[in-house]
Protein backbone atom coordinates (compact mmCIF):
# COMPACT_ATOMS: atom_id res chain seq x y z
CA UNK A 1 0.00 0.00 0.00
CA UNK A 2 1.77 3.23 -1.13
CA UNK A 3 1.91 6.27 1.45
CA UNK A 4 -0.52 9.28 1.43
CA UNK A 5 1.50 12.21 0.15
CA UNK A 6 2.16 15.10 2.28
CA UNK A 7 0.78 18.34 1.51
CA UNK A 8 4.32 19.60 0.16
CA UNK A 9 4.85 15.99 -1.44
CA UNK A 10 1.50 16.76 -3.63
CA UNK A 11 2.30 20.20 -4.17
CA UNK A 12 6.06 19.31 -5.72
CA UNK A 13 4.14 17.13 -7.51
CA UNK A 14 1.72 19.34 -8.85
CA UNK A 15 4.32 21.71 -10.13
CA UNK A 16 6.88 19.01 -11.59
CA UNK A 17 3.96 18.10 -13.43
CA UNK A 18 3.06 21.52 -14.96
CA UNK A 19 6.72 21.37 -15.78
CA UNK A 20 6.97 18.29 -17.56
CA UNK A 21 3.65 19.45 -19.80
CA UNK A 22 5.49 22.65 -20.71
CA UNK A 23 9.38 21.31 -20.99
CA UNK A 24 9.09 17.66 -21.40
CA UNK A 25 11.57 15.81 -19.00
CA UNK A 26 13.84 13.95 -21.15
CA UNK A 27 16.59 16.23 -21.07
CA UNK A 28 16.39 17.22 -17.29
CA UNK A 29 18.91 15.75 -14.78
CA UNK A 30 17.29 15.22 -10.94
CA UNK A 31 19.85 17.71 -10.19
CA UNK A 32 17.83 20.14 -12.62
CA UNK A 33 14.58 19.27 -11.55
CA UNK A 34 15.73 19.77 -8.18
CA UNK A 35 17.01 23.52 -8.89
CA UNK A 36 13.95 24.60 -10.74
CA UNK A 37 11.41 23.26 -7.83
CA UNK A 38 13.92 24.68 -5.36
CA UNK A 39 14.08 21.45 -3.41
CA UNK A 40 16.65 18.88 -2.50
CA UNK A 41 17.00 15.71 -4.74
CA UNK A 42 16.26 13.47 -1.28
CA UNK A 43 12.65 15.43 -1.45
CA UNK A 44 12.35 13.90 -4.99
CA UNK A 45 13.71 10.54 -3.95
CA UNK A 46 10.95 10.28 -1.43
CA UNK A 47 8.73 10.69 -4.07
CA UNK A 48 10.65 7.98 -6.66
CA UNK A 49 13.64 5.82 -6.63
CA UNK A 50 14.77 7.68 -10.09
CA UNK A 51 14.52 10.32 -13.09
CA UNK A 52 13.12 7.82 -15.19
CA UNK A 53 10.67 6.28 -12.13
CA UNK A 54 9.79 9.76 -11.82
CA UNK A 55 8.54 10.56 -14.68
CA UNK A 56 6.57 7.70 -15.08
CA UNK A 57 4.92 9.11 -12.00
CA UNK A 58 4.55 12.71 -12.90
CA UNK A 59 2.78 10.92 -16.73
CA UNK A 60 0.70 8.50 -14.57
CA UNK A 61 -0.80 11.20 -12.93
CA UNK A 62 -1.48 13.36 -15.36
CA UNK A 63 -3.22 11.11 -17.71
CA UNK A 64 -5.28 10.21 -14.24
CA UNK A 65 -6.24 13.21 -13.54
CA UNK A 66 -6.79 14.28 -17.10
CA UNK A 67 -9.11 11.06 -17.31
CA UNK A 68 -11.00 12.11 -14.08
CA UNK A 69 -11.77 15.60 -15.10
CA UNK A 70 -13.04 13.98 -18.95
CA UNK A 71 -15.55 11.61 -16.93
CA UNK A 72 -16.71 14.50 -14.58
CA UNK A 73 -17.50 16.71 -17.66
CA UNK A 74 -20.02 14.09 -19.08
CA UNK A 75 -21.80 12.59 -16.22
CA UNK A 76 -25.00 13.35 -16.36
CA UNK A 77 -24.93 14.04 -20.12
CA UNK A 78 -28.06 11.19 -21.31
CA UNK A 79 -27.78 12.25 -24.61
CA UNK A 80 -25.08 9.74 -26.83
CA UNK A 81 -24.27 12.56 -29.03
CA UNK A 82 -23.37 15.25 -26.59
CA UNK A 83 -21.46 12.41 -24.48
CA UNK A 84 -19.26 11.62 -27.45
CA UNK A 85 -18.84 15.40 -28.64
CA UNK A 86 -18.04 16.40 -24.85
CA UNK A 87 -15.53 13.10 -24.17
CA UNK A 88 -13.53 13.92 -27.44
CA UNK A 89 -13.60 17.93 -26.80
CA UNK A 90 -12.78 17.12 -23.00
CA UNK A 91 -9.85 14.99 -24.67
CA UNK A 92 -8.66 17.98 -27.00
CA UNK A 93 -8.49 20.36 -24.04
CA UNK A 94 -6.37 17.98 -21.84
CA UNK A 95 -4.04 17.41 -24.60
CA UNK A 96 -3.62 20.94 -25.44
CA UNK A 97 -2.06 21.53 -21.88
CA UNK A 98 0.96 19.05 -23.09
CA UNK A 99 3.99 20.44 -25.12
CA UNK A 100 4.91 18.71 -28.26
CA UNK A 101 8.56 18.29 -26.43
CA UNK A 102 5.87 16.55 -23.59
CA UNK A 103 4.33 14.21 -26.18
CA UNK A 104 7.76 13.51 -27.83
CA UNK A 105 9.09 12.45 -24.41
CA UNK A 106 6.18 10.28 -23.21
CA UNK A 107 6.75 8.58 -26.80
CA UNK A 108 10.30 8.38 -26.77
CA UNK A 109 10.24 6.67 -23.20
CA UNK A 110 8.95 2.94 -23.30
CA UNK A 111 7.49 3.26 -19.68
CA UNK A 112 5.57 6.42 -20.63
CA UNK A 113 4.61 5.20 -23.99
CA UNK A 114 2.77 2.35 -22.71
CA UNK A 115 0.99 4.60 -20.01
CA UNK A 116 0.14 6.59 -23.04
CA UNK A 117 -1.03 3.69 -25.06
CA UNK A 118 -3.19 2.25 -21.99
CA UNK A 119 -4.85 5.57 -21.99
CA UNK A 120 -5.51 5.36 -25.72
CA UNK A 121 -6.95 2.29 -25.39
CA UNK A 122 -9.02 3.16 -22.44
CA UNK A 123 -10.41 6.03 -24.74
CA UNK A 124 -11.39 3.44 -27.82
CA UNK A 125 -13.34 1.29 -25.43
CA UNK A 126 -15.11 4.26 -24.10
CA UNK A 127 -16.01 5.51 -27.45
CA UNK A 128 -17.22 2.01 -28.35
CA UNK A 129 -19.55 2.00 -24.93
CA UNK A 130 -20.78 5.10 -26.55
CA UNK A 131 -21.42 3.78 -29.42
CA UNK A 132 -23.31 0.75 -28.71
CA UNK A 133 -25.32 2.74 -26.15
CA UNK A 134 -26.21 5.08 -29.46
CA UNK A 135 -26.92 1.97 -31.24
CA UNK A 136 -29.06 0.30 -28.75
CA UNK A 137 -31.30 3.64 -28.39
CA UNK A 138 -31.67 3.94 -32.46
CA UNK A 139 -29.69 7.67 -32.24
CA UNK A 140 -26.77 5.62 -34.27
CA UNK A 141 -27.80 3.84 -37.26
CA UNK A 142 -26.56 -0.14 -36.96
CA UNK A 143 -22.74 -0.14 -37.04
CA UNK A 144 -20.24 -2.68 -36.05
CA UNK A 145 -19.24 -0.69 -32.77
CA UNK A 146 -16.27 -2.37 -32.00
CA UNK A 147 -14.90 -1.52 -35.48
CA UNK A 148 -16.16 2.14 -35.28
CA UNK A 149 -14.14 2.14 -32.15
CA UNK A 150 -11.30 0.40 -33.00
CA UNK A 151 -11.14 2.70 -36.25
CA UNK A 152 -11.50 6.37 -33.43
CA UNK A 153 -8.77 4.29 -31.28
CA UNK A 154 -6.20 4.39 -34.19
CA UNK A 155 -6.86 7.71 -34.61
CA UNK A 156 -6.31 9.09 -31.64
CA UNK A 157 -3.24 6.96 -31.20
CA UNK A 158 -2.21 8.50 -34.38
CA UNK A 159 -2.99 11.99 -32.87
CA UNK A 160 -1.43 11.08 -29.26
CA UNK A 161 1.80 9.59 -31.21
CA UNK A 162 1.93 13.27 -33.35
CA UNK A 163 1.92 11.25 -36.38
CA UNK A 164 -1.16 12.49 -38.05
CA UNK A 165 -1.30 15.55 -36.45
CA UNK A 166 2.15 16.58 -38.28
CA UNK A 167 0.58 14.96 -41.52
CA UNK A 168 -2.30 17.51 -41.64
CA UNK A 169 -0.23 20.21 -40.07
CA UNK A 170 -3.12 20.79 -37.07
CA UNK A 171 -2.80 21.13 -33.07
CA UNK A 172 -3.74 17.87 -31.43
CA UNK A 173 -7.21 19.73 -30.41
CA UNK A 174 -8.32 20.64 -34.03
CA UNK A 175 -7.69 16.84 -34.50
CA UNK A 176 -9.94 15.91 -31.49
CA UNK A 177 -12.49 18.16 -32.78
CA UNK A 178 -12.49 17.08 -36.28
CA UNK A 179 -13.10 12.69 -35.28
CA UNK A 180 -15.71 14.08 -32.97
CA UNK A 181 -17.50 15.16 -36.29
CA UNK A 182 -16.56 12.26 -38.62
CA UNK A 183 -18.11 10.31 -35.55
CA UNK A 184 -20.96 11.67 -35.34
CA UNK A 185 -21.68 12.73 -38.71
CA UNK A 186 -20.87 8.71 -39.74
CA UNK A 187 -22.89 7.41 -37.10
CA UNK A 188 -26.25 9.79 -37.41
CA UNK A 189 -29.11 7.68 -38.96
CA UNK A 190 -30.52 8.55 -42.26
CA UNK A 191 -32.95 11.33 -42.53
CA UNK A 192 -32.53 11.90 -38.60
CA UNK A 193 -32.32 15.08 -37.43
CA UNK A 194 -28.84 15.89 -35.70
CA UNK A 195 -30.59 16.87 -32.72
CA UNK A 196 -32.27 13.55 -31.87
Amino acid sequence: MTRALTQRQAELLTRLEALFLTEGFGHFTLDDIAGRLHCSKSTLYALAGSKEQLAVRVVGRYFKGAAERIEKRIAGLNDVRKRIGSYLAGAAEELSKASAAFIADVSDFPPTRATYERNARAAADRIKSFIQDGVERHVFREVHATLFAEMAGLLIEGIQTGVLTKRAGVSDAEAFTALGELLLDGLQRTGASPKE
